[in-house]
């Protein structure tokens, strides 16, 4: 889920960085987080493969900016790339007057980029890479608190202790199907009646229509409330006003989001698996900022933990940024 549109245009040049990635939520919004906590100006390059190359790993293409729709950086001295797609376009687009910071591991050599920036569950290491233990964001306290100001009257009338559900959806490595969703949905309302608590559940792009119905038609009647995707966006204004968080596992992208905040944060198990999210998971278990979620409100003294800033810190001193 992302929090970011993407804007199109040429900031001023000096402040400027083209986001070169494919068009995924996820991508951008950890690009334009970086971006935002390096006092960056970003824009938004997407990445299209052409024809039959986008049947080609990117990693194998022998000219990549001949294998994607053109890419406009402008006069940028800058490129963010995203990805294993996003970092083949950055390695080419590097040269005399622009260096490129990777964002992930892009699966090719790491010293055709100026910076990689990549989380420890990538088990990746070099002298030009940077890691974070969480996925990069735009989550800062002072985006939460004039959330918090917006929303808290908006979501008022739902009980309290508040409970926000940020539902991912199936991905290559983790199902998130109705059959799920019924197991989930009985377990928050289990939950309700128990524990007393409120629920608001907002969806993300890859939330299924049947997923969001189940969840919807389950939670309703005792007085939970599920975005409908109309109207405003309700993710952060969850994050900020929630005294627990449930976040399903497939997404690192919002886990990372969820424990920049000041609320506990339950991960629902999925069927599948993943060594990477299982690494990310058990790092963050490991430092007392998430459990699993067993079907029941918990709640344990948290502090927010959040790389970014760091990183954006780090990246501006290596670079000499301003």
């Amino acid at each position: 889920m992302s929090m970011y549109d993407a804007p199109s245009g040429l900031p001023s040049a000096d402040r400027a960085v083209a986001v070169v990635a494919e068009d995924l939520a996820g991508m951008r919004s950890q690009a334009f987080g970086l971006a935002a906590r390096a006092g960056l100006d970003p824009f938004f390059c997407p990445v299209r493969a052409r024809g039959l190359w986008g049947r080609v790993p990117a990693a194998w293409w022998p000219v990549p900016l001949r294998a994607v729709d053109p890419i406009d950086a402008g006069a940028a001295g800058l490129v963010f790339s995203v990805g294993g797609t996003g970092g083949a376009v950055g390695a080419a687009l590097r040269g005399p007057g622009r260096r490129v910071v990777q964002i992930q591991n892009p699966r090719m050599r790491l010293d055709r980029f100026d910076l990689v920036v990549a989380n420890r569950h990538d088990e990746i290491s070099g002298p030009n890479v940077l890691l974070s233990r969480t996925a990069l964001h735009g989550v800062s306290p002072e985006r939460l608190a004039a959330a918090r100001v917006e929303w808290q009257p908006r979501l008022g009338h739902l009980p309290r202790p508040l409970v926000a559900v940020l539902l991912g959806g199936s991905n290559g490595r983790f199902r998130l199907d109705e059959a799920v969703a019924t197991r989930l949905a009985a377990q928050l309302s289990d939950m309700m009646r128990r524990d007393g608590v409120g629920v608001a559940v907002t969806p993300s792009r890859r939330t299924g229509e049947g997923v969001c119905r189940i969840v919807r038609d389950a939670l309703s009647p005792l007085g939970g409330w599920v975005w409908d995707m109309c109207g405003d966006n309700p993710y952060l204004g969850l994050l900020a006003c929630a005294d627990a968080v449930v976040v399903t596992q497939d997404s690192v992208s919002m886990v990372s989001e969820a424990v920049a905040g000041m609320a506990p944060v339950m991960v629902v198990d999925l069927p599948g698996r993943s060594r990477r999210i299982g690494l990310f998971l058990r790092e963050l278990a490991a430092a007392g900022r998430i459990r699993r979620f067993a079907g029941r409100m918990e709640d344990w003294a948290v502090t927010p933990l959040d790389d970014t800033i760091e990183v954006a810190e780090t990246m501006r001193q290596r670079l000499r940024l301003g």
